[in-house]
């Protein structure tokens, strides 16, 4: 077996209109449906039929902070350039949506932020893909500070 690509994630969030505000209405993934009676929503970026699935779940305990086992972050394509992640971080700052880090991966350039339940999330662009194709090694470079 080869996995072909990462296909979705799925969150179960407190209030999924808050969550569809900040996926659908802020980082512009377009809402394809609702399922479970309206208490679910899937929605993609147009790479496929869908990349990521809310599920609604109200006060259930959020994510436990610091280190720990299982999901760490998700990273979502934002564009293709310095200046589409530079519009991207001025967008944020304009929604009031904290950036909590920036960093030059080498291969590719990251924000840092939290969604409306506390889900690390990394908005980043690629860098040439040479870098990688040229040099597998370089995903593994030391990380740098990113100044926008």
């Amino acid at each position: 077996m080869k996995a072909h690509y990462l296909g979705h994630v799925v969150f179960y969030v407190k209030d999924l209109q808050r969550s569809l505000t900040f996926y659908r209405d802020l980082l512009g993934f377009k809402e394809v449906g609702q399922i479970f009676d309206g208490a679910a929503a899937a929605l993609t970026s147009g790479r496929t039929h869908h990349e990521l699935l809310l599920i609604q779940v109200g006060d259930a305990p959020g994510p436990p902070s610091g280190r720990r086992r299982g999901l760490y972050h998700i990273g979502i394509k934002v564009g293709d350039n310095l200046a589409e992640l530079r519009a991207a971080k001025q967008e944020l700052e304009r929604a009031g949506i904290a950036i909590e880090g920036m960093s030059d991966h080498t291969v590719s350039q990251s924000l840092y932020l939290r969604d409306p339940d506390g889900n690390e999330v990394e908005l980043y662009v690629d860098a040439d893909e040479s870098l990688w194709k040229n040099d597998p090694a370089a995903v593994v470079s030391p990380i740098k500070p990113l100044r926008l």
